[in-house]
């Protein structure tokens, strides 16, 4: 705070001086007193007169003003500009980025100075000219850090999960984006504006920049080169008041980025074990909330197309939980991320339709999507501390998520995120919505994720492995608080994990995937009670159970989609397999009433 404080002074000294000097008591900077040329300091002239007799402290004061207004101006325009192409450009991508990024480019290859001298030469000297020409030199610099630092942030789990709210690039830029970028942002504005300084000065010193007889010190420098034998002080003065403004400028700005990061923000508020309210009440089913038929992905590559997940089918009912399981690698989060329409750039859906309430999902375009996303269906992503925006305090987040899709007061709005965070268990949820995200444990930051989630009453949820980064006593409140949610509002909930015994906890129907299809399917009391696939068995086997039974492993990995085998995708980890299971891909076909199995051998298994 030592550093913020005495660089905010300084700054704010030099600025509050260079904007009053019109109104301090110092002489006419530009009067002329040829007899008293030269002299010292004195009384009348406390930094003495310069080679025309004129005044060195009131033509230094006025000086300032012209610096700092043309290094300001010129930095905040190329900030203004640069930030809107960077975003834009890193955002969207395609042709915006090309044009954002390559155009830079071309101003990158002509030297700063010469590009300076070489428009000053042709457009004339004077401040009216500096000012564009530096914008457009620091141009290039904004843009370059300011589309790097999209690139590094647009793919960030909260980003998508604004995207899965419904929130439209303007806003997801604007408000989610920007935020997390702006340290560097204002440490290359800090750069700039010194820069600029130093060569607004440069030019003035050339004869290039501000027309004498204004006052600059730059021109003062380039003055007292002349007499610097007879006055030394002459050369001393604009040097000091140089060196002082552009230390303090890169001082502030990095006091300020500091500053302004929510992780050097106090500590994590206390920690208090609460259990949440359950409450009574199950909607009646009106039909399949979501059907997903023949879902398949693609993924280009130069050696070859190839599906991540292929033929997917799931059906799930209002106030029902579906489980879909299965191992890294296996397709369940893209699965998830295609019915939200937030597949990365690389992967597409080729085959299949997915309907939700009669519309599909597959078939809708970004701005049909984003009005469902946070409304009709919402999505939990597995790392909360990834997925919560950390400039934003978790209150206005999900003010954000009901303001999407509500014409809703600020506070009407406000008054309901907290009614959410109550919803969800959170104790003194008032308190609570004014943290940052890092202020919170693992378990209250998964909760402020699916109140957000519900926040706008959603027909269906889509939970990836929301309890895979907490410990075993918050995992079992969370299980309880979406089963309570899923029954006192009747919304349809998807439950991706890789834990079978997780899931037993609260699942209706269960899907098994392997390496990007299904493999089983059924009611899950029954599928866990007699899997009919060798995969389905082995994943049970290997998570700990309560008879203390040690876990058994399963050898081997799940294939790449590039490298998968010609018969059953399992069959290379499959202790039963034989040789018609290597011959062709298995079909999923009924074993019993409402029993899909992909094996050829699941009698042998049953």
């Amino acid at each position: 705070m030592k550093r913020v404080r005495f660089a905010m002074l300084t700054v704010g000294a030099i600025a509050l001086i260079a904007l009053a000097v019109p109104l301090l008591p110092v002489p006419d900077p530009l009067r002329i007193d040829v007899s008293h040329r030269l002299l010292g300091p004195s009384a009348q002239h406390l930094l003495g007169q310069d080679e025309y007799g004129r005044d060195v402290l009131a033509r230094l004061l006025w000086g300032a003003r012209t610096s700092l207004a043309v290094a300001f101006s010129a930095a905040a325009a190329a900030c203004l500009v640069g930030v809107a192409l960077g975003l834009v450009g890193g955002y969207l991508g395609r042709a915006t980025e090309f044009f954002a990024v390559r155009s830079m480019d071309v101003i990158l290859c002509f030297p700063p100075l010469l590009l300076a001298l070489l428009a000053v030469t042709l457009l004339g000297p004077g401040a009216a000219t500096l000012i564009p020409v530096l914008a457009i030199l620091y141009l290039p610099g904004f843009v370059r850090v300011v589309y790097a630092g999209v690139l590094s942030v647009r793919s960030q789990d909260y980003v998508e999960a604004m995207r899965a709210l419904g929130a439209g690039p303007v806003r997801i830029m604007l408000r989610t984006i920007l935020p997390n970028v702006s340290g560097p942002v204002l440490v290359q504005f800090s750069l700039a504006s010194a820069s600029a300084v130093v060569l607004e000065s440069g030019l003035s010193f050339l004869g290039l920049g501000v027309v004498p007889p204004a006052p600059s010190w730059g021109l003062m420098i380039g003055a007292a080169r002349a007499t610097v034998a007879l006055a030394p002080l002459l050369l001393v003065w604009p040097c000091v008041a140089l060196s002082l403004t552009i230390l303090a400028m890169n001082a502030l700005c990095d006091a300020l980025r500091d500053a302004f990061d929510p992780h050097a923000l106090g500590g994590a508020a206390p920690r208090r074990r609460v259990l949440a309210t359950l409450l009574p009440g199950l909607m009646p089913s009106a039909g399949p909330v979501l059907e997903v038929r023949g879902l398949t992905l693609e993924i280009g590559t130069p050696e070859a197309l190839i599906h991540p997940v292929r033929d997917v089918s799931l059906r799930v009912e209002a106030g029902e939980t579906l489980a879909v399981v299965g191992e890294s690698g296996s397709g369940k989060t893209l699965t998830g991320l295609a019915l939200m329409g937030l597949l990365p750039p690389a992967v597409r859906v080729v085959a299949g339709a997915a309907w939700l309430e009669g519309r599909d999902l597959l078939q809708l375009d970004e701005a049909a999507l984003r009005k469902l996303r946070g409304d009709s269906l919402a999505m939990i992503f597995q790392d909360p501390l990834a997925s919560l925006n950390p400039v934003h305090r978790v209150g206005a987040q999900i003010v954000e998520a009901l303001e999407a899709h509500r014409s809703l007061p600020r506070r009407t709005a406000w008054e309901k995120a907290i009614a959410a965070l109550r919803r969800v268990g959170i104790p003194d949820p008032g308190r609570r919505a004014q943290l940052f995200p890092h202020e919170m444990s693992g378990g209250m930051r998964q909760r402020t994720m699916i109140a957000m989630a519900i926040a706008n009453d959603p027909r269906l949820l889509i939970a990836d492995e929301p309890t895979t980064a907490l410990d075993v006593t918050i995992q079992a409140q969370v299980l309880d608080l979406l089963a309570d949610l899923r029954r006192e509002r009747g919304m349809a909930l998807i439950f991706i994990s890789h834990s079978l015994p997780v899931v037993s906890e609260i699942a209706d129907h269960v899907v098994v995937m392997y390496a990007g299809e299904v493999v089983e399917e059924g009611a899950a009391q029954a599928l866990l009670a007699e899997p009919l696939h060798p995969y389905t068995a082995a994943l049970l086997r290997s998570a700990p159970t309560e008879d203390g039974a040690l876990p058994i492993g399963i050898p081997g990995t799940v294939p790449l989609p590039q490298a998968l085998p010609k018969g059953c995708a399992f069959a290379p980890r499959c202790a039963l397999r034989v040789e018609r299971c290597e011959a062709g891909r298995p079909p999923l076909a009924e074993a019993r009433p409402g029993r899909l199995t992909r094996c050829l051998r699941w009698r042998e298994i049953a």
